[in-house]
């Protein structure tokens, strides 16, 4: 590679590494390397774009460690050559990410999470019953499954009843689903068996979303790794666009 496509690679590395850290909150290290060469660049193309980085955070969440590949990159060339990486269109990504189960405690409790844990309604034999999410927190444990311990509020026919819960999960691989192990409750006088089953059902179906979706980018995990403390998630990514700086918002 020549000195000269070098530099254009190093300007827009650290083009796209500038506007990535102005979207968070913090980071202890990242490195952005955009892969293309200055030919490439006038026909709008980089073969991929890598990311690392360690100790992340954005609105409240913390990522211990990430390693992230994008596929072949079609950018905008004009942009693109004053520094910018603005995308022509969607590219997928695979991701390593390292979470620990601090972090993930912490961020149960971030507004953005909680503003994301909405109400949810159980149709208990044709009566809706509103559930509530009050308290969640997560266990990695060291045989390798993860465990829940919550509390929700259920409002079932004008009446509010706090409900706490405990549950155990075997994590997502290349192979199987998550499998919800056990759920119990372990609070809640007076709770039928109807609802505790519909309850046990909406809890299945959110550990199995196929995705999430965070502004411009859909994520699916493949597999989970855990051990005592950490998880570690091997993750697709569907980029829609790279976020813009702050002096362009």
């Amino acid at each position: 590679m020549s000195q000269e496509q070098r530099l254009e690679e190093q300007m827009l590395s650290q083009e796209a590494e500038r506007r990535l850290s102005e979207q968070l909150d913090g980071a202890e290290k990242i490195d952005v390397d955009v892969q293309t060469d200055l030919l490439k660049i006038f026909q709008g193309q980089a073969d991929g774009v890598s990311v690392t980085g360690q100790g992340l955070v954005m609105r409240g969440i913390r990522v211990q460690d990430i390693k992230l590949q994008t596929d072949s990159v079609a950018v905008n060339p004009l942009s693109a050559i004053f520094g910018q990486v603005e995308l022509n269109h969607p590219i997928n990504s695979t991701a390593r990410i390292v979470l620990t189960e601090t972090d993930i405690n912490h961020a149960l409790t971030s507004d953005f999470v909680r503003s994301k844990m909405q109400n949810f309604e159980l149709n208990v034999e044709g009566e809706i019953v509103c559930l509530q999410p009050q308290e969640i927190q997560i266990h990695l444990l060291a045989n390798g499954k993860i465990g829940f311990t919550g509390k929700v509020l259920l409002k079932e026919k004008g009446n509010a009843r706090p409900v706490s819960f405990t549950a155990q999960v075997c994590p997502r691989t290349k192979h199987k689903p998550i499998m919800l192990e056990n759920f119990n409750c372990t609070q809640g006088e007076g709770i039928s068996l109807e609802v505790v089953v519909a309850l046990m059902q909406k809890v299945k179906q959110l550990v199995n979303l196929p995705y999430f979706e965070f502004d411009d980018v859909v994520l699916r995990v493949k597999n989970m790794e855990v051990q005592k403390g950490t998880v570690t998630l091997l993750v697709d990514a569907h980029v829609r666009q790279i976020p813009a700086s702050a002096s362009n918002s």
